[in-house]
């Protein structure tokens, strides 16, 4: 791994280090892996490095599959959930109805400090708990996604 962690990674290990997150290095991937136990689920999530383009990027990927039939109800839930939010958006994979949300940052020229690192990934964790039930909600219980955001967010 050492050889695949560039700066990047190696300010997100650091973090994850001194904020008591285990973690496991993916083979022959700029990627390391975790989890998150939330208030209404638990996921794992992924911080990637892409040295290329000078980003970091911090996944969470619920643990739930869109079955086909759901998805363009899903696909409504996200956009209602993605619409008016500044840090982080969802995303729903159309050909295996995997929802992940997303949080990055471009680093070009300038230093990932802890607390950027830190902001990044609590703002993704604390959204996904958030919506984690709605989500739920439209899936399992037949929730209309309009009612589910408006019972989220009030």
């Amino acid at each position: 791994m050492e050889g695949m962690m560039g700066r990047i990674l190696t300010a997100v290990e650091n973090f994850f280090k001194s904020d008591d997150w285990p973690y496991t290095p993916m083979e022959g991937r700029p990627v390391l892996r975790t989890g998150f136990n939330g208030k209404n689920g638990q996921w794992t999530c992924f911080a990637q490095e892409r040295e290329q383009q000078q980003q970091f990027v911090f996944y969470s990927v619920l643990p739930l599959k869109t079955p086909e039939d759901k998805r363009f109800l899903i696909a409504e839930f996200i956009t209602r959930a993605n619409y008016g939010m500044v840090i982080g958006n969802f995303e729903l994979d159309f050909s295996d109805g995997e929802i992940r949300y997303k949080t990055s940052i471009d680093v070009e020229n300038e230093t990932l400090t802890e607390g950027l690192i830190h902001h990044m990934v609590y703002a993704n964790v604390y959204s996904v708990d958030r919506y984690f039930g709605g989500f739920m909600k439209v899936l399992y219980s037949g929730v209309m996604p309009e009612d589910a955001i408006r019972e989220i967010e009030g």
